[in-house]
């Protein structure tokens, strides 16, 4: 199973606090998540950049230039080359036109983009599956459990993809679109189909349940809440929009066919 859990010395750094109660202060030392900025490029043309845990990188690019509108489908990246000064350089078999008109998204700071042809096309037919409520909870139970990152840093987002009765991968990031990149990414490079269900911490916001149907992705699942245009997106889409999931229950705001007993 593919994870980003390594140790995680290479994605943290300490820092002394000083805790203040009404008792009193004490220093206290807490750990912070390393966050890094990088440039992505494609065919050598800088497309954009980020800021992002630096753990799979090659997923991230990858899924960061699918957000984009220049990488469509599996089977058109040929390398992914992470450089040390900070550059992931995406080759691919896709002509690097001119910049997309993009679209500012609900990432923090607005620095967030996606390409507006990606909410304007039809879609295509979902890689069809279910998943059991068994399932579910296993499917949440272990993402939660596959990093020490969240309860040391309380400062990173998760996103796991559960496909053929296992968790197949847990990627985490400083950003919930990051997070949900890197998976995203993982399809792109071949690393397992669409065709299962995707869990994120994060909310299901308009482009984050995009990006999921418009890879194919059917069960769409999230521990917060979706906005207005992410429930819209799913309608539109077919896909199942699952939210407030727990490993004892979960909120079926469209398609419930999808998840059994």
């Amino acid at each position: 199973m593919s994870k980003a859990n390594l140790a995680s010395t290479s994605l943290t750094m300490s820092s002394t606090t000083t805790v203040i109660t009404p008792n009193g202060s004490r220093e206290q030392a807490e750990q912070l998540a390393i966050e890094s900025p990088y440039s992505i490029a494609l065919n050598d043309e800088t497309i954009g950049s980020s800021m992002v845990l630096p753990i799979a990188l090659e997923e991230f690019g990858a899924g960061f230039l699918f957000g984009q509108g220049y990488i469509k489908k599996p089977g058109e990246i040929r390398e992914v080359v992470v450089c040390p000064e900070g550059r992931i350089a995406v080759f691919a078999d896709v002509e690097v036109t001119e910049p997309k008109e993009v679209i500012i998204t609900s990432g923090c700071g607005g620095t967030g983009k996606i390409s507006k042809e990606m909410f304007e096309d039809d879609f295509d037919p979902l890689a069809e599956c279910t998943i059991t409520f068994p399932e579910i909870s296993t499917f949440i139970r272990e993402s939660l459990q596959s990093s020490p990152l969240g309860p040391q840093t309380h400062c990173v987002h998760g996103c796991g993809f559960w496909q053929d009765g296992k968790l197949q991968a847990y990627y985490e990031d400083v950003g919930r679109h990051n997070a949900v990149d890197k998976v995203l990414g993982a399809i792109l490079l071949g690393k397992f189909s669409p065709r299962g269900a995707i869990y994120t911490t994060g909310r299901l916001t308009s482009d984050m349940v995009l990006k999921c149907a418009r890879i194919g992705i059917p069960i769409i699942m999230s521990r917060t809440a979706p906005s207005s245009l992410g429930l819209a997106i799913a309608r539109r889409s077919g896909a199942t929009l699952a939210a407030y999931a727990r490993p004892d229950r979960v909120n079926i705001f469209h398609a419930p066919e999808r998840i059994v007993y």
